[in-house]
């Protein structure tokens, strides 16, 4: 059987097919196989994975066309043939046979790291066809700002927080959790920038591609942002939560998420997303008792929850007392910052100036929680 050129120079049907997929994004997989009906079954998965995948009927003669696609899918057809190429990664044998031993032997010594059998993978499959593609790496720190009682500041950090983010270079998200909280697009200065917000997602299920959501979204100061529309927007369902999210996490860098006090079902979603939240507290026993209601609920869904205080304080109050009154780890004093209504008033978000006592707070805090090793 005559090999068809490799999707990238075009001509097959195949290749038509998989370009078909709306939101194609390379680089795609390496298919290798001569049965035409799991072709077409691979080709509908990559569509579905946002790809477009090269397509040949054996081990290319190129080495680079074998050695540089992020996935390889070997056909059971064509495994036995495929046996003596150079070994590496991201090797996946495909095929439709039930517990059949000589399909396991083959696995091994092609070195693949994994067997689907179609239909009952498919849905695993295009995962790693996506992940593939999108180089997913380490996931994004994800970290969530709750104030611990009304106008405790959670918004104003949050800001803070990701544009500190942002000036050390990493991929930066800023979602806004928060209905009725005026809109984070607002308060950074992106509300007239043109991009989706949450009315856009509210039904979006299962996988959402993590460059696709980047790239839909507002920007402003190398921050991308996540808020409401001016117009009202109907509830946002846990499944949407989860995809957006999930998508956000995959793309690397750091993510912050501004949440309310109350807790619904797309709330604790997003709670659970998370790698750290930070509970405002204002230095005042009224605020502490509010507080320390929604406390017990966090620490059910936050697996690493801390108190960042601010002041000022009442009476033989400190940052400790406030901490240790809520049991929580303290993440540390966010410093009052008498500049940041002016500065709202000629447009500058809070956090803009890395030299205010909000920004070096921002700056220290991922200094201690962003992982080394450069940009992200």
């Amino acid at each position: 059987m005559q090999e068809p050129t490799a999707s990238r120079t075009g001509g097959t049907d195949h290749e038509d097919t998989a370009r078909s997929g709306a939101g194609v994004r390379g680089p795609g997989p390496l298919i290798v196989t001569e049965d035409l009906a799991l072709l077409d079954d691979l080709l509908r998965l990559c569509a579905a994975a946002g790809v477009e995948p090269e397509v040949h009927h054996r081990v290319p003669e190129r080495r680079s066309s074998w050695s540089d696609p992020p996935l390889v899918l070997v056909g059971e057809d064509v495994a036995a043939r495929c046996r003596g190429s150079v070994r590496r990664p991201g090797v996946v044998l495909v095929g439709r046979a039930q517990d059949d031993p000589e399909v396991w032997r083959l696995a091994v010594e092609l070195g693949a790291d994994s067997v689907l059998r179609l239909p009952g993978a498919e849905p695993l499959l295009v995962e790693r066809i996506a992940d593939a593609a999108e180089g997913v790496g380490r996931t994004a720190l994800t970290v969530g700002v709750i104030g611990g009682r009304g106008g405790a500041g959670a918004s104003t950090l949050a800001c803070g927080l990701a544009l500190a983010a942002a000036r050390t270079g990493r991929r930066t998200l800023l979602v806004d959790g928060d209905p009725l909280g005026g809109g984070l697009d607002v308060l950074l200065g992106a509300e007239r920038e043109r991009g989706r917000r949450w009315g856009d997602f509210t039904a979006s299920k299962g996988r959402l591609a993590g460059g696709a959501l980047e790239e839909s979204l507002p920007a402003a100061r190398g921050v991308r942002v996540l808020s409401w529309g001016r117009e009202p927007t109907g509830a946002v369902p846990p499944d949407a939560v989860r995809s957006v999210l999930a998508a956000a996490r995959r793309r690397g860098g750091a993510v912050v998420v501004d949440l309310p006090r109350a807790v619904d079902e797309a709330g604790a979603e997003a709670l659970a997303q998370l790698d750290l939240g930070l509970l405002v507290v204002p230095g005042e026993l009224r605020a502490v008792a509010a507080a320390h209601r929604i406390t017990g609920t966090l620490s059910m869904i936050v697996r690493d929850l801390r108190a960042v205080v601010r002041g000022p304080y009442a009476a033989g109050l400190d940052e400790r007392w406030v901490a240790d009154a809520l049991r929580l780890p303290l993440a540390g004093e966010l410093p009052y910052d008498p500049g940041i209504l002016a500065d709202q008033d000629t447009g500058s978000p809070p956090g803009a100036d890395p030299r205010g006592p909000l920004g070096r707070f921002c700056a220290a805090f991922w200094e201690r929680a962003l992982p080394t090793g450069g940009a992200a």
